[in-house]
């Protein structure tokens, strides 16, 4: 037995109140669609304020070569939770929408939760799920689909499986899918719909603007207010935070807020509406800023702020829609400085913001140059809780706590796995400065064909050759494809990605 699991094992040995001595609280606030630019301490030129956001940054660490697994929500969440790459599943490169499902978890599959939970924390995840999850008609058969048809069939009276619940989650409310989006509009307590939903959604109250598309017209249920949605998520979260503090002083506890924000539709609540100069889109990042504060708040005010570490990231990079239309009516750029958006396997689509904060452990006001992933959450971990975790699991997930504590400026990560819209179709490999997408095109969005995108269409240097290779050093803009000028390193990064492929794992046997 290796000398971390005798630790791990003598640590779990120990009464509450003597383990929560050593073992910190854990919040993880993910947003949607939040871009690299959106962010001020990421982009001075942004146009929207972020106090709270740029305040946690100035007291940890910032990272500035972070990045979400996929470039969609839903496979990017099942590899945060799970430290392995989605296209490794079936149905990996997937996005739910609907009843759809079944859950991308396999039941024994390790999750972070799962993880956390065994270690003796009290673990609650609030806000949008999207990783898949199994409702019932009325005859008891599973539904795993999308569209007004399936959620018009489910059986509210029967529990929901596969959810949150399911993967190690103490405690669970919010929605399965995009919460302002989708054909099923309300929300799930644990495993059940308390209030169904009656009626099919009616857009004609809804706010109108260029930010305001793309909610289906879904079934609503009758409390379920689509401008409010992450007021009421982050209702929740104070609660639990609230509660456990009160009730269970002794207990660490991991709180996993995902937000619809910013997700389109932008429908920012009511007390947010106009409080920027950057328009509704603004007015959402600004909301969802506002919910970074109030969970910083309510720690402090707890008194757990100091033994809690927080970390801030994005599924994604900013929505084609958002971009389009903030450069042009407010001249602020979600995506800044990188080429490509949402579906993108260029760095806008992908290359995101991550912060981390753990007071009197990582140096305030810092930054790391580190190539890291979303997907190393679990490793990074289960090392700061001294947890061995078996070769089973995390497959694709690297410890970044040397990186976190100071004690390394040497590469962690040998190279890093990157997924495009559509599973393994669209990979890409990044070693250092050298990125290589083994594809054509973006990735994700058609830029030959979108009337939006047409204008950010780059002219194409090797338009014959099969993928891409970029020097990101010399060119982190991703404008010269030197895939013809450099073949031995094509050869070698598509060797290191077809052996990743093979062997099911990037990181290395534990």
């Amino acid at each position: 037995m290796r000398f971390v699991t005798v630790v791990a094992a003598i640590c779990l040995a120990l009464p509450l109140s003597a383990r929560a001595a050593h073992q910190p609280n854990i919040v993880f606030i993910l947003a949607d669609d939040l871009g690299y630019g959106d962010v001020g301490c990421y982009n001075p030129e942004s146009k929207i304020p972020t106090p709270s956001i740029d305040r946690l940054a100035e007291q940890g660490m910032r990272f500035t070569d972070a990045h979400s697994p996929c470039t969609v929500c839903t496979p990017t969440r099942y590899s945060l939770l799970t430290g392995q790459m989605a296209f490794r599943v079936p149905r990996g490169g997937t996005v739910f929408t609907g009843a759809g499902g079944p859950s991308l978890i396999a039941p024994d599959r390790l999750t972070l939760p799962k993880m956390l939970r065994g270690a003796g924390y009290a673990t609650a995840c609030f806000g949008k799920w999207h990783v898949g999850m199994t409702f019932y008609d009325k005859a008891g058969n599973p539904i795993h689909q999308g569209g007004l048809d399936a959620v018009r069939r489910i059986d509210y009276s029967r529990p929901i499986a596969g959810g949150p619940l399911d993967v190690g989650f103490d405690q669970f409310f919010g929605t399965a899918c995009c919460p302002t989006t989708d054909w099923l509009y309300a929300f799930i307590d644990g495993n059940r719909v308390p209030n169904p939903p009656t009626t099919q959604l009616n857009r004609d109250s809804l706010p109108k603007h260029p930010y305001a598309i793309d909610n289906r017209r879904g079934m609503v249920a009758p409390d379920f207010d689509l401008e409010e949605v992450d007021m009421t998520f982050l209702g929740r979260s104070i609660g639990f935070l609230e509660n456990h503090v009160k009730k269970s002083p002794d207990q660490p506890f991991f709180l996993f807020h995902s937000t619809q924000a910013v997700h389109l539709p932008s429908f920012p609540g009511n007390q947010f509406q106009g409080k920027t100069m950057s328009g509704p889109h603004g007015d959402f990042i600004f909301e969802f800023d506002f919910v970074v504060g109030r969970l910083m708040q309510k720690l402090e005010q707890l008194g757990v702020a100091d033994n809690t570490i927080v970390m801030l990231s994005s599924d994604n990079g900013p929505e084609v829609l958002t971009v389009v239309h903030m450069r042009k009516d407010h001249q602020h750029d979600g995506a800044r400085p990188w080429r490509g958006v949402k579906r993108d396997n260029w760095e806008g689509g992908h290359r995101v913001p991550l912060i981390v904060r753990w007071p009197d452990k990582i140096k305030a006001g810092s930054t790391s140059d580190q190539i890291t992933s979303l997907t190393d959450v679990m490793a990074t971990l289960a090392a700061t809780l001294d947890i061995q975790l078996p070769n089973d699991a995390a497959e694709d997930s690297y410890n970044m706590l040397p990186a976190l504590l100071a004690q390394t400026r040497e590469p962690i990560r040998p190279y890093l796995l990157q997924q495009g819209f559509g599973g393994k179709r669209y990979l890409a490999i990044r070693r250092g400065r050298w990125k290589y997408l083994a594809h054509q095109g973006s990735g994700g969005n058609r830029y030959e064909s979108s009337r939006l995108l047409q204008e950010y269409r780059l002219p194409e240097n090797a338009p014959n050759a099969p993928g891409q290779l970029y020097d990101l050093e010399t060119d982190p803009g991703e404008t010269k494809n030197l895939y013809f000028e450099h073949p031995k390193i094509v050869d070698e990064l598509e060797s290191l990605l077809e052996a990743s492929i093979e062997s099911g794992r990037s990181a290395p046997q534990r």
